[in-house]
């Protein structure tokens, strides 16, 4: 039972992909969606008091031209997505993990937007407002799941018609990375992508497999992730050490990793580590942090600012 909060988790499921409806929606006409439940949400018009509680859900509402009333963990969402910023007219309303049910109420919203992880939460968060469920994340067709979710936002909010747009641009920046690294001659050249933490004196480095978002943008662009260690359904991200890193060992690989809130676990916590120093991306400097601020589970917008790093390592 649910008293003050909303114990939301962090992964996603394999449910069929989102449908969206009203493609010709206007500004005050009804609106019909069924979302990653499979179920059909009808709202008397496009919501325009929208709270979001997961990041990358929050940037694609921006993106499309809607600053949220509300958000979970602002702060940490300036830190780890940069590529849609938030107003100062937005309310915090907690972390993702325990976003508040109050200071949700408190805003009064015409629509709740949370990923499908959380969805059986969804009728605790009804009693406040009507709720849209994305997918957030499947491993097994990310890229197509990324535009279902951004479609069934752009249609709650009836912005159908910049979500075509900024989608059409997406597919010509992809389309153009793409070129630009076969014209450099390296289609076909290794990649890895990871974040990581520090547990002790332990290093934790979490991989991104074929199918997560970055690894199919890489994938898109001409590109073979070299990394394919176990990895979960949903997110396509697989735990492993030092050690398991070891299997990397084509001579041509460059690493990626994210280290946005300034833990830098590959350049400190593993500085002086013998494997680690004895890879080859490492002795080539082939090691690539990314600018802070790219988020590796975002829409659109990040996902563009991630291809524009890659297509600058591959295609200089």
């Amino acid at each position: 039972m649910l008293v003050g909060a909303l114990a939301l988790a962090g992964c996603g499921t394999t449910e069929d992909p989102a449908e969206t409806g009203n493609d010709d929606a206007g500004a005050s006409g009804p609106v019909t969606f069924k979302d990653a439940r499979g179920k059909e949400v009808t709202l008397q018009k496009p919501a325009t008091k929208v709270v979001s509680l997961e990041w990358g859900e929050t940037e694609m509402l921006v993106s499309l031209g809607v600053q949220p009333i509300g958000a979970a963990d602002i702060k940490g969402y300036g830190t780890w997505n940069t590529a849609s910023k938030l107003d100062g007219s937005v309310k915090d309303v907690g972390t993702r993990g325990e976003p508040s049910v109050d200071s949700i109420a408190a805003l009064q919203p015409d629509l709740i937007i949370m990923v499908n992880d959380s969805a059986q939460l969804a009728p605790q968060a009804e009693k406040i407002a009507p709720v849209l469920v994305t997918k957030g994340s499947d491993a097994s067709r990310n890229l197509d799941r990324m535009r279902d979710d951004f479609n069934l936002i752009a249609t709650a909010v009836g912005k159908q018609a910049e979500a075509k747009k900024i989608l059409d641009d997406f597919d010509k920046t992809l389309a153009d990375g793409r070129k630009k690294i076969a014209d450099a001659g390296n289609a076909g050249k290794s990649f890895a992508i990871a974040d990581g933490w520090k547990e002790g004196s332990t290093v934790n480095i979490r991989m991104f497999g074929q199918g997560a978002l970055v690894s199919q943008l890489g994938i898109q662009l001409g590109l073979k992730n070299a990394w394919n260690g176990k990895v979960d359904e949903a997110w396509g991200l697989g735990q492993t050490d030092v050690e398991g890193v070891n299997v990397l060992k084509d001579v041509d690989l460059h690493f990626f990793y994210n280290a946005s809130d300034g833990d830098d676990v590959f350049a400190q916590g593993l500085a002086g580590n013998a494997i680690w120093d004895s890879l080859s991306f490492v002795q080539k400097k082939q090691l690539h942090k990314m600018p802070d601020g790219i988020w590796t589970f975002g829409g659109p917008a990040s996902c563009e600012q991630y291809i524009e790093q890659l297509v600058k390592v591959y295609a200089p």
